[in-house]
């Protein structure tokens, strides 16, 4: 498991301010997700699945992301993309091995989400069940809560 502290340091909150869409709310939001989808521990799904990362984006999301919505917001897929190091839109598998990347991606996806970012761990939780998760995930509320406190540690 890599270190929650300097993960949040040195690889969300740089990320997020980059590319232009840093708020407590959002950095602990993205914390969350990477503690409940993979517990800051797998980069590829269990099991076999599609999913990648910490994050666990399945590329047919990565891909949405860019060609539905990246692909109308220059200025903000080119800061997604300089914040990772990148000159051009990389394949889905880098949500492996760029973690800086990853997390910009994990923050666009919930750019694209209706509604504010709630402040409460309880809040975040229900926003990350409803648009990150959604109704046929098999996650729920209350073990986002759970990996929070296990993995973050807060």
């Amino acid at each position: 498991m890599i270190d929650p502290g300097q993960l949040r340091m040195y690889i969300v909150r740089p990320t997020l301010v980059a590319i232009g869409a840093w708020s407590k709310a959002a950095e602990d939001l993205v914390m969350g997700t990477a503690a409940q989808e993979s517990r800051l521990t797998y980069l590829r799904q269990l099991g076999g699945g599609p999913a990648l990362g910490f994050w666990q984006m399945e590329p047919a999301t990565h891909d949405d992301i860019w060609n539905n919505y990246l692909s109308r917001k220059h200025d903000l897929a080119t800061k997604v993309l300089g914040a990772a190091g990148f000159a051009s839109r990389p394949w889905s598998e880098a949500l492996v091995y760029n973690l800086r990347y990853a997390a910009g991606m994990c923050r666009v996806h919930y750019l694209r989400k209706p509604g504010a970012i709630p402040d409460t761990l309880e809040g975040q939780a229900d926003y990350w069940k409803a648009h990150y998760n959604t109704y046929l995930g098999a996650g729920h509320p209350a073990q986002y809560v759970r990996s929070y406190h296990a993995v973050i540690g807060v």
